[in-house]
């Protein structure tokens, strides 16, 4: 990632931030449209799960000028997630939700450089977290 694509992630979310229960409304009625097989992963309460998924990633955006620091959090999360059942393709699934997400929440604001940002950002993070769950494969 570069220090342009860092900035433009960043001040991004800075607009997301503030509708972020909305957002991960969105995002999970998104997810499931994409792929309905994917809601038996998710156990529990889904506001909740959003709360949290808008945590990690306010946490991995304020990070990117950090990455190193972050990192053996992102491959335990990989890790984990693999115990819970999510296989690597399920993350092509979910950075698509996200960025239709990001789309739709940053409206005209979500310019071809924030999309190629963000895309760029989601492989990287997604990268590590299936690297470390499944190995190169």
């Amino acid at each position: 990632m570069t220090a342009d694509q860092i900035e433009a992630v960043q001040s991004s979310w800075t607009r997301v931030a503030p509708i972020a229960e909305t957002a991960a409304g969105l995002f999970y009625n998104r997810l499931f449209e994409l792929d309905p097989s994917l809601k038996p992963l998710f156990k529990g309460d889904i506001e909740t799960q959003g709360r949290k998924l808008m945590e990690i990633i306010g946490v991995a955006v304020s990070s990117l000028n950090r990455l190193d620091e972050i990192l053996p959090v992102v491959r335990e999360m990989g890790r984990r997630h693999a115990t819970y059942g999510v296989e690597a393709w399920h993350y092509d699934v979910v950075g698509e939700a996200l960025l239709w997400t990001l789309a739709k929440g940053l409206g005209d604001a979500f310019t071809q450089e924030v999309q190629s940002a963000w895309g760029t950002t989601y492989a990287s993070l997604a990268g590590v977290m299936k690297e470390a769950a499944y190995g190169s494969r």
